[in-house]
């Protein structure tokens, strides 16, 4: 079934390349990637590829210029051994939060490194949960959107929370969309947290639209944690307005600067993430649960491969 199939990864996430691996049931190609000592990367395939439907996983996770790079030098190693076609698998795109314009003389670095990826030789990318929907418009080759939010649902649903008991909460305006959908599959009622942003690291939790949610189980979800002052703001609002239990539930931990400490502090009862970044043990608080997504992006590789519908993983 996969003769023609190669599956590589850079060093961002092998972990999750070799889970995909085995739902798929083919072994890793082989590829050395090592430093020059002035920093540059040197990158070997280490099999024949001539022909072959190829899949690159690499997420653009921090160090983020690393990793693109190193995407971007894998592509190009597919592309001039003659691989057939190049699928970039990107569980986690950086850069998606500079999708548009928003103040004057500011780069739309999102689609930059759209045409970055696609003028280095990808035919076709396969991602999950992009910051910003309209992203995938950036690429001139067919992008696969797929998301999270079906394997967070079904964790929470056999924890056995009653619907009469639950509070799904918006941390802010932009994530009402994901909220409501979550509501739908879970039951419960919608809050809204009032978010008004002071800087690129400073926000602040101005009001509560909705409720009560006095004596219930909040579950906030968002697309990522970075820093996590916004998500820890919502928790603490949710305990203000008098909640029993908050859970927090996030395709990507991105977990950068105090992320790991406002976490472990915060009065979170557990966190939710999916595998699409690979995380350093310090990184993890102790409420971390981690769900993969290697049978979503595996079984997208396999209809890809052989050119069947994938529109029903969509979510």
């Amino acid at each position: 079934m996969y003769d023609q199939l190669s599956l590589m990864c850079g060093r961002a996430n092998p972990a999750l390349a070799g889970e995909i691996a085995d739902y798929l049931g083919v072994t890793l190609t082989e590829v050395s990637v090592s430093d020059f000592p002035d920093g540059e990367l040197c990158i070997k395939l280490d099999e024949n590829i001539r022909g072959r439907d190829v899949f690159i996983l690499q997420p653009t996770s921090p160090p983020v210029n690393d990793n693109l790079m190193e995407l971007l030098i894998l592509i190009d190693a597919c592309k001039r051994a003659s691989a057939e076609r190049i699928t970039c698998v990107i569980p986690y795109f950086g850069y998606a939060r500079q999708d548009r314009k928003d103040a004057g003389r500011v780069p739309i670095t999102s689609k930059l490194v759209a045409n970055l990826i696609t003028k280095a030789g990808a035919d076709r990318v396969l991602t999950v949960d992009l910051h910003a929907a309209q992203i995938q418009g950036f690429f001139d080759v067919p992008v696969d959107h797929l998301y999270a939010a079906p394997a967070i649902d079904d964790y929470f649903a056999a924890i056995g929370i009653l619907p009469e008991n639950l509070v799904v909460m918006s941390p802010d305006e932009g994530s009402i969309k994901r909220a409501l959908k979550h509501v739908r599959k879970l039951g419960g009622s919608l809050v809204i947290i009032d978010k008004r942003r002071a800087s690129a690291t400073e926000t602040h939790q101005a009001n509560l639209i909705g409720g009560p949610i006095d004596g219930k189980t909040v579950l906030i979800f968002d697309d990522m944690i970075a820093t996590a002052g916004s998500i820890c703001g919502a928790v603490r609002t949710a305990k203000e307005h008098g909640a029993a239990d908050v859970y927090v539930a996030a395709t990507h931990g991105v977990f950068c600067g105090p992320a790991t400490k406002l976490l472990t502090e915060a009065p979170i009862k557990e966190i939710v993430i999916t595998n699409s970044i690979s995380l350093k043990p310090e990184q993890k608080p102790p409420q971390l649960k981690t769900i993969s997504i290697a049978p979503l992006l595996g079984e997208a590789i396999r209809r890809i491969h052989r050119n069947e519908s994938v529109s029903d993983l969509f979510g």
